[in-house]
């Protein structure tokens, strides 16, 4: 062998050594622009708790106590074996696990997250309901989910003489239920508790939200303890070349908004229109904040009144939050991606939409670039900022 070449080889192996032995280059510190974007991603960011559309009681803790009862309270369906936690599950960040969830029958769509919903306008995939409470009510009826009426959800609280009593105390007494409109009010008072329990569950700081803290004090070595060099240029990406701040937003991470981005219709099924659909049901619902059992004055109406229409929310559905993103799969309005690593996949592919029109352009990240995005989602997952005795059923 040569000796040029030897020499060459030990150089190269020298070099090598040496480099192991050399200190890991500090990540390099955030601009003052970048620092900011940071700070209003964090939890630290985070208003107070909106009003609730139409909910005079949301903010009863006896009202929120009585929801908590009937939240995990199975004798709400058809076959007294379903509970809103039975697919709202607290060990899963209130999801499933499922594609689909599953309680009577399959529903339709994948079982979203409750944690900070309160802070949402429109509650579904498709946005078929403005507030909590009128969500609440939803799955009682849906013959898929609760597979009950709501004059038997009323029957169910009348004749309970400690859910009487306690509903007593807090809404009046209990009507005749002779008519159907008196009925529907007692029904939407039971999603008024039920909503007033809900806006207790949320979403407590991350490892993500404790870097920000430490980005915003200049203590690089902080940083430095909290996130590895990995999830730094995740973070990177998310707010620079990925793009992901333009719809994941705000300390939820969520611009509580509908974005067609060309999700596959679920095997065997026609593709959703989602929002389409959801934005004239919403409009029709006799439990809207417009709607005579609503609590709200026209004048707080506004999201309903000047809802947003037109073509382009065909195929839409509502950006989800990515706090506790590891907890929460499969992704998707029906669970059609597996694991975050394929939903980044298919956000870097680009596909185009089987119906409307899709926003997403392709994001052209490496293979790399694309772990580094996903290390950096899942510093996301916390435990909740809930005391532990709302995240269990309540004691007989």
């Amino acid at each position: 062998m040569p000796k040029s070449f030897t020499y060459r080889c030990a150089l190269v192996l020298a070099a090598i050594a040496a480099a192991a032995w050399l200190p890991v280059a500090a990540a390099e510190p955030w601009t003052d622009e970048e620092a900011e974007i940071l700070r209003s991603l964090s939890l630290n960011s985070l208003e107070s708790l909106p009003a609730a559309g139409g909910n005079a009681v949301a903010d009863s803790p006896a009202v929120a106590r009585f929801g908590h009862r009937l939240f995990f309270d199975r004798r709400l369906s058809s076959n007294g074996g379903i509970a809103c936690a039975t697919c709202h599950q607290p060990e899963r960040r209130f999801t499933d696990g499922l594609q689909k969830g599953v309680a009577v029958g399959m529903s339709k769509r994948n079982t979203p997250s409750i944690v900070g919903a309160a802070y949402s306008p429109w509650l579904y995939w498709d946005g078929r309901k403005d507030s909590l409470w009128s969500q609440a009510l939803s799955p009682l009826e849906d013959p898929n989910e609760h597979g009950s009426n709501r004059a038997q959800i009323v029957a169910v609280v009348a004749a309970d003489a400690a859910y009487r009593a306690t509903y007593e105390s807090l809404f009046g007494a209990m009507p005749a239920l002779a008519d159907n409109e008196t009925v529907d009010r007692v029904f939407s008072n039971i999603g008024k508790a039920i909503a007033a329990y809900e806006r207790l569950l949320m979403p407590g700081p991350s490892r993500f939200d404790r870097y920000v803290e430490a980005v915003t004090a200049g203590d690089r070595e902080r940083q430095a303890e909290l996130f590895d060099a990995d999830e730094i240029e995740g973070l990177r990406l998310y707010v620079g070349k990925a793009e992901c701040t333009q719809c994941h937003n705000g300390p939820l991470l969520t611009n509580h908004e509908f974005h067609n981005t060309g999700v596959i219709a679920f095997p065997g099924e026609v593709p959703d229109k989602g929002r389409a659909s959801g934005v004239r049901l919403v409009l029709a619902d006799p439990f809207n904040c417009l709607g005579a059992f609503s609590d709200a004055s026209r004048a707080n109406c506004a999201e309903l009144e000047f809802v947003r229409t037109g073509p382009e929310l065909v195929g839409a559905f509502r950006t989800p939050s990515l706090r506790n993103l590891a907890g929460t799969a499969p992704y998707m309005h029906k669970g059609q991606l597996a694991t975050l690593a394929a939903a980044l996949q298919h956000y870097n592919d680009a596909p185009p939409a089987m119906i409307g029109h899709s926003e997403l352009a392709p994001l052209k990240l490496n293979s790399r670039e694309l772990q580094q995005l996903e290390a950096f989602l899942l510093t996301l997952d916390a435990p909740l900022a809930t005391a532990g005795e709302w995240l269990r059923p309540p004691p007989d």
